[in-house]
């Protein structure tokens, strides 16, 4: 006879899942597949997600970390979502390349905040996780010496600027809130004349995915965030779970990753998935614990996001860019 199952209750957060801008990211690849056929070539992953980059892998997209690794082609070649330093698309232009710019929109927005600051002779502070593609990019949009990486409020305590009076800061999009709330109050305790955006940095998809997390964690007994290693939005989360009273908090990508002698034995269970995850993904791991348990699924919502992103200029219909110089 076989056993019964045990209950568990599930509360799925909302928002979760894709953002704005992972949307944009992800159809700018799908459209340029569907004008110009394949290959597409994409720098870098375009979000961080296994899944996602596979998927777009099997309808012929090309993804390379370098453009060198890029032939010489008419082929569109799109940089990827978390945005590239400036020296990227000058070597596109260089080799008569067709780049497209699928960077978000609001990353968009503080390369632009960066280039601001500096003509006004402000050195800047980019609060943010060295080696990031998104920190590299950022940084790559001014000279070197330009922009000062602060990862940690140890690091505003050793920073010696040319100049307090004329300093300015930018953040990552993908940051826990509450750490950088944190090392910005001590850029700003340290540096009165420091100057900040006028609109927070940290993406509003970060702050929903995050502020969701923090209503659940609380509730449960573990947590499942659903995203990638290399996703710094998905990373945070599970330490926003963690910091939340959730003593097993995990990052999964699959529901083949699932660690069952960390999750057999549970009353409650909060999941959330990251700005690049599709939910696909969340229902396939909601799925794996439906054969192990009698589930009952809850959503907590803690914000309703309504923001879309037009695609780049190349890819809208009716203002569609031929490659020229170079034969298909």
């Amino acid at each position: 006879m076989t056993a019964e199952k045990p209950a568990l209750k599930i509360l799925l957060c909302s928002p979760r899942g894709f953002c704005a801008g992972v949307v944009r990211a992800i159809d700018a690849v799908e459209q340029a597949l569907k004008i110009y056929g394949p290959p597409v070539y994409v720098r870098h992953e375009i979000v961080h997600n296994k899944y996602v980059v596979e998927n777009l892998k099997a309808k012929g997209a090309i993804f390379v970390e370098e453009l060198d690794e890029v032939p010489q082609t008419g082929a569109p070649v799109i940089f990827s979502a978390h945005g590239v330093a400036k020296s990227v698309p000058a070597a596109a232009q260089a080799r008569n390349l067709f780049a497209i710019d699928a960077t978000c929109p609001l990353v968009t927005k503080v390369h632009r905040e960066a280039e601001i600051h500096y003509k006004r002779g402000r050195e800047i502070v980019l609060v943010g996780h060295r080696g990031h593609p998104e920190v590299i990019g950022t940084m790559g949009q001014l000279p070197e010496g330009a922009v000062r990486l602060i990862e940690t409020v140890a690091d505003v305590a050793a920073f010696e600027p040319a100049n307090p009076q004329a300093l300015a800061y930018v953040t990552q999009t993908t940051l826990s809130v509450d750490d950088t709330r944190d090392i910005v109050e001590a850029l700003k305790a340290r540096f009165p004349a420091i100057v900040g955006p006028h609109k927070e940095d940290i993406c509003y998809a970060t702050t929903n995915r995050q502020e969701a997390v923090k209503a659940v964690a609380p509730q449960v007994e573990a947590f499942i965030v659903v995203g990638a290693p290399n996703s710094s939005n998905s990373q945070r989360l599970r330490e926003v779970a963690e910091r939340s009273g959730c003593v097993i908090a995990e990052l999964v990508q699959r529901a083949s990753d699932i660690d069952w002698s960390r999750f057999g034995n549970l009353a409650s269970l909060g999941v959330a998935a990251g700005a690049s995850a599709p939910e696909v993904l969340v229902e396939e791991i909601l799925d794996a614990f439906a054969e192990r348990y009698v589930i009952t699924v809850e959503t907590v919502s803690t914000a309703d996001e309504s923001v879309f992103f037009p695609l780049p200029r190349d890819l809208r219909t009716g203002d569609l860019r031929q490659p020229e110089s170079v034969a298909r």
